[in-house]
């Protein structure tokens, strides 16, 4: 049972599949042709988001058993390929879902009271108060788009705020329960006040806050992003911002994100993206909603229990 590390992991991960009789072993390297070549001696591979594995990684693997992803997303997988090679694919959104729905709500509350703002400027002798009155949530529609791990985790950290929490998931019915009320987009479109989004990308969601889909809210809105950068076009969001239809934004990720999600595609940074850097209605923060110590170990329990399952081992 030999399984291949292509990204680091919390190393409890490693220690308890080992304890459990498995051979691990770590990729060296971050070329992407030698690890390709490494995959025929593996049963397993525990990977996050260095390269993408598609069909011609896949087809050098003819000994893969399963493929573990320590995060939620899995967009750098083929997923229905795999499975039709036998290969089950794991993911761990149980284990960072409460880091998520944290860091959703601590951009929310930072948006609102323009924090960023005026702790720049009372650092530098500035004392606005009438200027920068706050917002609360009480009494606000919170829509939640994408029902899974991350939008309930949100709606139940909301739950002490006393809005009004709506929810759409194209893929899931009948989740409403003490947090929640599901909804349909017209609902939300009509009726939100602040959208959060919590869908992983795919061809449908890749660029689905767009121009057109802002423009169908009838009220201004607040937008938070902890989902996937190129789930929301950057040029439409500012053009919104500019004319006063997103009110604010706080985004944990940016369409202009490398693969690995480790750092920004420096080289071919759009003039977008400048705008966004140097807007004031805008808060961001480096990928890191889910990525707090605690759901780094949470992330590697999950997978070990999931391999285990899958071993049926105790």
């Amino acid at each position: 049972m030999n399984v291949l590390f292509i990204d680091t992991a919390h190393p409890y991960l490693s220690e308890a599949l080992t304890a459990a009789g498995f051979a691990c072993d770590w990729a060296s390297t971050t070329s992407r042709s030698e690890i390709l070549e490494k995959l025929a001696d593996y049963e397993g591979v525990i990977i996050r988001s260095k390269i993408k594995l598609d069909k011609e990684a896949l087809d050098a693997a003819p000994n893969l058993r399963f493929i573990a992803r320590v995060g939620a997303g899995m967009e750098n997988i083929d997923v229905a390929y795999a499975q039709s090679k036998g290969i089950v694919c794991l993911n761990a959104p149980e284990g960072n879902r409460d880091a998520v729905g944290e860091h959703a709500l601590g951009m929310l509350l930072a948006l609102l009271n323009h924090l960023l703002k005026v702790d720049h400027e009372v650092r530098n002798g500035i004392w606005i108060r009438e200027g920068n009155r706050g917002t609360e949530i009480q009494g606000k529609t919170i829509a939640i788009i994408g029902y899974g791990n991350m939008g309930s985790s949100f709606a139940e950290k909301l739950s002490g705020f006393r809005a009004n929490v709506i929810a759409y998931d194209k893929y899931k019915t009948g989740f409403s329960e003490l947090f929640v009320k599901e909804s349909n987009m017209d609902e939300v479109f009509e009726t939100a006040d602040i959208l959060s989004l919590h869908v992983p990308l795919t061809a449908e969601t890749n660029k689905m806050v767009n121009s057109e889909y802002l423009s169908r809210f009838r009220k201004p809105i607040y937008l938070i992003n902890t989902a996937r950068g190129q789930c929301v076009d950057t040029e439409s969001l500012l053009n919104a911002v500019d004319t006063g239809k997103v009110l604010g934004a706080a985004l944990d990720v940016l369409e202009f994100e490398k693969f690995s999600f480790e750092n920004l595609s420096s080289s071919d940074l759009p003039d977008s993206f400048r705008q966004l850097i140097n807007s004031k209605k805008v808060i961001l923060s480096p990928h890191i909603a889910g990525w707090t110590h605690e759901s780094n170990y949470k992330m590697a329990d999950v997978i070990v229990n999931k391999i285990k399952a899958l071993y049926s081992l105790s």
